[in-house]
């Protein structure tokens, strides 16, 4: 039977395995990049990547399942994109929440980002140029869709680049040794909705200050100088703010997902043969137009997966947008001759890999 030290070696050779053959790929990945730049292609391909992880996860026998498989090498796609073009990505801010999560998610701990305090400015950021990419929260599937995310969508012209669907676990922080001594607990007013049962179990008959502030990070600062305060946060606002966690995944549904959006500008996704398309329809007021309408996605076999209505903010009257989600892509020949039918009311926002 081998020792410790000789499965040690062994793993020491396949790492310098892997580091030469990911050495390799980079070479590969630079030409790649060159040939891009001359025929000025995206280099941020979702459909190319999924269809790379597809393929993976097909011939993976052993233990590293299809999560490990993402998990790696979302973030070799990553390094390998800042090497053909260095990417800048704004999100909704501050640093360590949860936009920022799904952002490093799927651009990697290399990509230089730029958090800012509303959504319109990561809008606002990607119209001018500034940045290459953004991302902003869409839904909650607790609490429902993001009013000013549909909103903006329709003002500027931006694509849906892809989507990202990620778990919301809660960690409750402190530097106190016991919830006994915690009088004051610090975090998002969505956090406290999201874990209410947490608080009615350990701080009954309201027992504790609920005292919300803007964001989750912001929370753990607040807790961190405080001996007697707790923070609602996110793991790695904890993490990286030095606070102490009591009680992990606090949140009361274990079913928790937040769904992001990445955003770009002129930028087209290929057919991945698992897409999803979102749109924008103003519909007019004439009876039945909206059921007209629905009905011609149903009649072509358009799997309808969402539909929002918005008020359209113009003139007097009450006039809406309906933001929709349906299956397929906008090259798809039903899709196609659908949007066509309808082009005068529909403002097409992309489509893009399908994860939720």
């Amino acid at each position: 039977m081998e020792n410790l030290d000789d499965l040690r070696k062994k793993i020491d050779n396949i790492d310098e395995e892997m580091l030469a053959l990911l050495n390799s790929r980079m070479e590969v990945v630079k030409q790649v990049g060159e040939l891009k730049a001359a025929q000025k292609t995206v280099i941020y391909r979702p459909e190319r990547e999924k269809s790379i992880i597809d393929r993976l996860a097909r011939k993976s026998t052993g233990a590293f399942n299809r999560d490990a498989i993402e998990a790696v090498f979302h973030q070799i796609f990553a390094i390998s994109r800042n090497l053909e073009l260095p990417e800048r990505i704004a999100f909704l801010g501050p640093q360590n929440s949860f936009t920022h999560q799904a952002a490093e998610s799927r651009f990697g701990a290399l990509s230089e980002y730029l958090a800012l305090s509303t959504i319109g400015k990561v809008f606002e950021a990607v119209s001018t140029g500034k940045v290459r990419f953004g991302v902003v929260p869409i839904e909650n599937n607790q609490e429902g869709v993001v009013a000013d995310t549909i909103d903006l969508l329709g003002k500027h012209d931006l694509n849906i680049v892809a989507e990202v669907a990620m778990p919301i676990h809660f960690a409750f922080g402190s530097q106190a040794n016991s919830v006994r001594e915690i009088k004051r607990v610090y975090s998002r007013d969505i956090a406290f909705r999201q874990c209410k049962h947490f608080l009615e179990e350990y701080f009954p008959e309201k027992s504790v200050e609920l005292i919300p502030v803007n964001s989750t990070s912001k929370a753990v600062r607040m807790a961190s100088e405080d001996p007697n305060a707790a923070a609602l946060c996110s793991h790695i606002a904890a993490r990286e703010g030095n606070l102490p966690i009591l009680y992990d995944n606090v949140e009361d549904s274990e079913d928790n997902f937040t769904r992001f959006l990445i955003l770009g500008k002129d930028i087209l996704n290929k057919q991945s043969g698992k897409d999803k398309t979102t749109i924008l329809a103003k519909i007019g007021h004439n009876p039945g137009a909206l059921v007209n309408m629905l009905q011609e996605f149903y009649q072509a076999g358009i799997n309808l997966t969402k539909i929002e209505s918005r008020p359209a903010k113009e003139g007097k009257n009450f006039k809406y947008w309906f933001f929709i989600d349906f299956e397929g892509h906008a090259e798809d020949e039903a899709v196609k001759a659908v949007m066509m039918i309808n082009r005068d009311k529909i403002k097409f926002l992309g489509s893009y890999v399908k994860m939720c």
